[in-house]
């Protein structure tokens, strides 16, 4: 989902997407937005870029949404978050 999609799809919301993103998906918008420049520079056409960059968040998100890395990051997360609400 593109920026824009997302906020068509959430008007209600302030602030931008990462602000409601998880771990998991904070970390494949970094991969993905390094992975953007490099191509830039190269400069594969934005259509292209997409295509791309669209099938590696697919594949990423396969192979990190298990990663036990992944998971201690979000219990780190959640148990800084309770204590910041208590």
């Amino acid at each position: 989902m593109t920026a824009k999609e997302w906020k068509d799809k959430n008007p209600s919301l302030a602030g931008n997407m990462r602000d409601y993103a998880n771990i998991l998906q904070l970390v494949i918008l970094s991969i993905l937005e390094n992975l953007n420049s490099e191509m830039i520079a190269q400069g594969i056409p934005q259509n292209v870029r997409l295509e791309k960059l669209n099938a590696i968040a697919k594949k990423q998100y396969n192979i990190l949404q298990d990663s036990i890395g992944i998971k201690k990051i979000e219990m780190i997360d959640n148990t800084s978050n309770t204590k910041l609400l208590s």
